[in-house]
């Protein structure tokens, strides 16, 4: 039998099923909570407007169908209706650029672009093609649209229907023939000897030559020499396209094998490399149409380039190389007229972010903004694991964006001549998704400026002033407005009321009726019957100062048994100690569940969690499993100090980071947790991948102390009490070969107070209703057995 095989049936058999719910004094049961969206309701998502503001579309599914379908609500007529098939094929695209005067749109749908002339709704398809068309944006005055195909520009003239090609970029040139000293002699000679050859040469020479002009009026051959082209943007006068080049370096993958296939076979899926990889190389370049040239964007003289980071001075016998600093250059963001054009660009060790002011004529940058941070760039609207926000303020002469300088992300314009920025937002709360309005005398975006927990909808004066606040009901307001910028489509939920779609006036506009109207209601009868539990978001004081937020489950004093779980959430960068419904809507039910019988449960926003400004997310960097553990272990003295639990009786969970934790709970803190189960976790950060790891960690072999120090494997020895690890044998993001050689190391050190489940058809995100059902009675019987003595 192959190893591989043998090794998954060992491990199969090292866990027994139990009978979990025979246990259980809740209503509730494990296997219920764990159909999802089927017992809770489908809920509403992808809000969009139509372009005259009385229509909401919506996905949904209140006939729990076999997937979503796109519906609609009429602001009028208040009706909900199901959107056909070929209707919503149809539907213009709500992801599209305007014109200045928002009269016209254009959009890619179905790999087509579309131009929609919004007065008469009439739609034009620009394109019909079995190739795929992106990127359509209005350039000449906003007389042409331009698009990519086939990763190269094309112009359709909005007047003639004519389509021209802008470049026109080619793998390889052709190699000029190259003659040696003796061969050029026999040639020359031939020529001379003979005067059929001369004549014909001379034929040909000419016709070289016409064609030679011919061609300028083609687009100028670009040679890629094998490098990918990515970002492509012609500028709005037409006047240059920007390009992105791509050194790809080759990376090992991962195989990560499937045992449970339909061949019957085992089969290999390619996955991901681990941290440490060799940056790729990134070059900006222009290419000046009417000149027929182009050009590399000179990028050295950012500020700071040079940085050689603090962690390497603990390396002192090591010598520290990144030759390029330069990552991923997003942009550039013309303004109106084209005159003027902003870059964003990242380092590949993801220290710094520049914002630059692109000289497209000489290809040479002005340094605007310089924002960097010691551990890593990152935050709302700052990039990091998303997108940057950034962009013109209507005077066209200065910029806005978003920084943590302060503290927490807020929001700075920047006059691109004095190069003088001004913050337009301020205080110990953080700004998501701003936009300008239509007017663009003012802003919107949400923020949590009331409670770290509490998201509400805000506009301001375009130079900055007092927020007003536009949304009022406590928790998530994630809000959509409508075209006329007269309504608000608002996905609410509270922290144990799921999301519903509700509508408002917005009250810029309507100082009366500012009433939200809820639309859906999508939860079930058996959903509904169950009483569920508003947390309560408290605050403890870790041992270092720090004020930490928490979700607190507690149960009615007579069952109370004196246990505790501490619930770790996942990502890292992620929020759950919040007041709106969560994205761990499962482990939320389970949480319910676990206080009917009698748990307290903590739900901890631990060191390294969104929501609280740069120290926070930054509070693990180069140790994770050090603040962030000890602020769970603070969380458990909490519950023993306040809430009398038995210092002897809390347990710990999580999965991905929240599983990481919970074995280095396990392993270092075997004191504080009498149990664990760790599901879907890293058990060692050299394995994992290089954007997130490296952001926090370094790589490595540049700050290998940092990765000893993170990663649970090194810390096997200290396991204590019963831990179950659970992890799914297809998971192409934390890779099951993680736990594997955690299991080995377990049992090279005999310990044998572990168990562990695998589920051979689960990737990282478990998908089948069994598979979460079989884990989570497996974590009931474990907290069960090992914190209340209860015997199977």
């Amino acid at each position: 039998m192959p190893k591989k095989i043998l090794l998954s049936l060992l491990l199969l058999a090292n866990f027994f099923v139990t009978k979990a719910q025979d246990n259980n004094a809740s209503a509730l049961s494990i296997k219920q909570i764990m159909q999802g969206d089927d017992f809770i309701g489908h809920l509403p998502s992808n809000v969009h407007w139509s372009e005259n503001s009385n229509t909401i579309y919506f996905n949904w599914n209140p006939e729990q169908a076999f997937s979503d379908s796109l519906y609609t609500y009429h602001t009028t007529t208040k009706e909900i209706k199901k959107v056909s098939f070929e209707d919503a094929y149809n539907i213009p695209s709500s992801r599209a650029t305007y014109n200045t005067t928002k009269s016209k749109k254009i959009y890619s749908k179905h790999g087509d672009v579309f131009l929609m002339d919004i007065p008469s709704k009439k739609i034009t398809q620009i394109t019909n093609t079995q190739a795929y068309e992106s990127q359509p944006h209005f350039t000449n005055n906003e007389e042409h649209v331009a698009y990519v195909l086939n990763n190269n520009i094309y112009t359709w003239d909005l007047h003639t229907g004519v389509t021209k090609q802008i470049t026109n970029f080619t793998s390889t040139k052709d190699k000029e023939e190259h003659r040696s000293e003796k061969d050029e002699w026999l040639y020359q000679d031939q020529l001379g000897l003979f005067d059929v050859l001369k004549t014909r040469k001379a034929k040909q020479d000419q016709q070289d030559l016409l064609y030679d002009k011919a061609d300028l009026k083609k687009p100028l051959p670009i040679y890629t020499d094998g490098k990918s082209i990515s970002n492509l943007q012609l500028s709005p006068n037409e006047n240059y396209v920007t390009y992105l080049t791509i050194k790809r370096e080759k990376n090992k993958g991962t195989i990560t094998p499937h045992y449970v296939t339909e061949s019957g076979y085992t089969e290999d899926q390619k996955t991901r490399s681990k941290v440490g990889d060799a940056p790729d190389t990134y070059e900006l370049h222009v290419y000046d149409i009417a000149n027929r040239k182009t050009y590399p964007v000179v990028l050295d003289n950012l500020e700071g380039l040079d940085y050689i980071p603090e962690y390497t001075k603990e390396y002192p016998d090591k010598d520290y190389k990144n030759d390029n600093r330069i990552g991923y250059i997003s942009g550039p963001v013309w303004n109106t007229d084209g005159s003027k054009a902003i870059l964003n660009i990242n380092a590949n060790d993801y220290k710094d972010r520049w914002i630059v002011l692109l000289n497209a004529e000489d290809g040479t940058i002005t340094n605007l903004n310089h924002q960097h941070n010691e551990a890593w760039i990152a935050g709302p609207g700052i990039g990091g694991y998303g997108s940057s926000e950034l962009g013109w303020m209507p005077d066209q002469k200065s910029i806005w964006f978003q920084s943590e300088v302060s503290g927490y992300s807020h929001l700075y314009s920047l006059n691109t001549s004095s190069k003088k920025a001004k913050a337009l937002t301020s205080g110990n709360f953080e700004i998501y998704d701003p936009f300008i309005s239509n007017d663009k005398k003012h802003w919107y975006f949400t923020a949590n400026k009331n409670h770290p927990g509490d998201r509400q909808f805000y506009s301001m004066r375009i130079n900055g002033g007092k927020l007003k606040q536009l949304t009022d009901k406590v928790g998530g307001n994630a809000v959509t407005l409508s075209p006329d910028e007269t309504q608000m489509a608002i996905l609410y939920s509270y922290s144990n009321v799921p999301t519903e779609l509700f509508l408002k006036p917005n009250p810029l506009f309507s100082t009366t009726n500012t009433k939200a109207i809820q639309i859906t209601n999508s939860t079930t009868d058996a959903f509904n019957a169950y009483a569920w539990r508003a947390p309560k978001v408290i605050t403890f004081t870790a041992t270092d100062g720090a004020e930490v937020h928490a979700r607190l489950y507690n149960p009615d004093a007579k069952v109370k048994n004196k246990a505790a779980v501490i619930f770790v959430h996942g990502a890292g960068y992620l929020q759950n100690a919040h007041q709106w419904w969560s994205v761990y809507y499962r482990e939320y039910m389970f949480h319910n569940l676990l206080v009917d019988n009698g748990y307290t449960v903590l739900d901890i926003d631990y060191r390294g969690s969104a929501g609280y400004g740069s120290a926070w997310r930054t509070g693990i960097y180069r140790h994770m499993g050090g603040k962030d553990l000890s602020d769970q272990v603070d969380g458990a003295a909490y519950l023993v100090k306040e809430l009398g639990i038995d210092k002897d009786k809390v347990g710990i969970y999580g999965g991905s980071y929240g599983g990481f934790i919970t074995l280095m709970g396990m392993f270092n803190e075997a004191d504080t947790f009498a149990a664990g189960a760790a599901i879907r976790s890293v058990g060692d950060w050299a394995a994992y991948n290089h954007g997130y790891t490296a952001r926090i960690l370094n790589t490595p072999v540049t700050d290998s102390l940092a990765y000893r120090r993170s990663s649970p494997i090194y810390f096997a020895d200290g396991l204590k009490g019963d831990l179950l690890i659970l992890h799914g044998m297809v998971d192409d993001n934390v890779h099951f070969q993680d736990m594997v050689r955690v299991s080995q190391r377990l049992i090279e050190l005999g310990k044998t107070n572990w168990e562990m489940a695998v589920y051979p058809v689960e990737r990282h995100g478990f998908v089948e209703p069994s598979s979460w059902t079989d884990e989570y009675n497996r974590i009931f019987t474990l907290f069960n057995k090992s914190l209340l003595q209860i015997k199977d």
